[in-house]
């Protein structure tokens, strides 16, 4: 799809709090229908990407702490484990370690290699340094709102909840 050009006066008196909610919707829209196509949902998705990515560190309680963050207020993680182990891809050891099955581990591969695709489909035709750009004027303006603008925590480990940057990582794989 082509973006439809306007001019500048336009553009230039348009709400961005509009635009960066449109944004922000379309967004989950596209990863949401990305990890349907692996019968994931995004907390699931969470869960498997996170105990993958650390095997053998991760307890049900300490997962659920570490996403909490991500997660919608009042979210329960015990049925996305009931979800999980049912559908065979996490076990847990009796010391209450939470593991990928071998059939999780495959799942993890497949759903990365189409989150990666997709994330890379979102950042299509945007350069590295117009990314940059929107970010630091985004940041701008929350801390200009008394927002808390610093890079958060865990934006060094966004393979962790399957948002690799596109320009890091390497060419998306085909398919």
């Amino acid at each position: 799809m082509t973006v439809k050009d306007y001019p500048a006066e336009q553009l230039a008196h348009q709400p961005i709090g509009y635009w960066a909610g449109v944004a922000h919707q379309a967004i989950v829209a596209y990863t949401v229908a990305t990890l349907r196509k692996e019968q994931l949902t995004q907390p699931q998705w969470w869960v498997v990407n996170l105990i993958g990515e650390s095997p053998g560190t991760w307890t049900r309680a300490s997962v659920a702490d570490q996403l909490g963050m991500f997660a919608e207020p009042g979210l329960s993680f015990d049925p996305i484990y009931a979800q999980l182990f049912s559908r065979g891809w996490i076990d847990e050891s009796p010391d209450g370690m939470l593991h990928l099955t071998p059939a999780g581990q495959l799942g993890l591969a497949r759903t990365h290699a189409r989150v990666v695709r997709a994330n890379a489909r979102i950042h299509e035709g945007i350069s590295e340094q117009d990314f940059l750009g929107a970010l630091a004027v985004l940041r701008r303006m929350i801390d200009n709102t008394g927002g808390d603008s610093d890079v958060p925590w865990w934006a060094s480990a966004l393979d962790l909840v399957g948002q690799a940057s596109p320009y890091t990582m390497g060419e998306p794989e085909d398919g």
